[in-house]
């Protein structure tokens, strides 16, 4: 096969990987906090043979990993009481992830458990310095103020927990909607954004912009799958000449 055909393969592989990507952000265009992604793409350059010394080295096409824009996405109004969203980028509410410790997301639809504990809706604890938020339903429904504050009838019951990380890289994207951090950097207190209550941040995922993405992959997997037909066609048309020649 020759290197044409190769490099098509190559492109191909990160092609299906990007289509996997694309798909899933438009399945979760309407999830709750959802960052988009995108596949980074690069060249690996392939070494030649020792004894060939007159063909170049042939580029394939490389598969960096996952991107992802954690640009804000946009509120919408719920009413409910224990419905949060975070107006400022690259901050994120902390909750305990078990035995794994602190995760971090932007889904704000909290509820509460039966002993009081502020939840996820996977049942993760939301942390307030470091401690679990633990509301008196007697004291009547909370209200949490722009720093994260929450009072019940005058009192004070806890502050949200948001940070940020100096670089979001750090982060590994896990289940529920939930980043875990991958690294020894500690995040560090956002305080320059703003907790609004009975609101939720929608996906930043633009979903018409996707859909093209989708069409785009599908029909760059089709060329690519004709060129190495040809590829492989005028190959075989050679060796074919060749015989008759000999």
């Amino acid at each position: 096969m020759e290197n044409a055909a190769y490099i098509g393969l190559s492109r191909q592989m990160t092609l299906r990987r990007e289509l996997d990507i694309v798909a899933n952000n438009v399945a979760n265009a309407d999830t709750t906090g959802f960052k988009v992604e995108q596949l980074m793409v690069g060249t690996e350059v392939g070494q030649r043979a020792r004894n060939d010394s007159i063909r170049p080295s042939a580029s394939f096409v490389l598969d960096n990993g996952v991107g992802r824009d954690f640009g804000q996405g946009s509120m919408s109004e719920t009413g409910r009481p224990l419905d949060f969203a975070i107006a400022g980028e690259g901050a994120f509410f902390t909750v305990r992830d078990g035995a794994a410790g602190e995760a971090y997301t932007r889904d704000g639809a909290f509820t509460m458990d039966p002993e009081g504990r502020l939840t996820t809706k996977q049942g993760q604890a939301v942390l307030g310095g470091g401690a679990e938020i633990v509301l008196d339903p007697a004291l009547g429904v909370p209200s949490v103020g722009a720093d994260g504050t929450i009072t019940q009838n005058g009192q004070i019951t806890g502050r949200l927990s948001v940070v940020r990380f100096d670089t979001l890289g750090v982060l590994e994207k896990g289940g529920d909607g939930l980043y875990r951090n991958g690294s020894n950097v500690q995040p560090v207190e956002a305080n320059d954004v703003q907790i609004h209550q009975g609101s939720l941040e929608a996906s930043n995922v633009n979903s018409l912009t996707e859909i093209t993405n989708l069409i785009e992959i599908s029909r760059a997997y089709e060329s690519i799958t004709r060129m190495i037909e040809n590829t492989n066609d005028l190959s075989r048309r050679a060796v074919e000449r060749l015989g008759k020649a000999a």
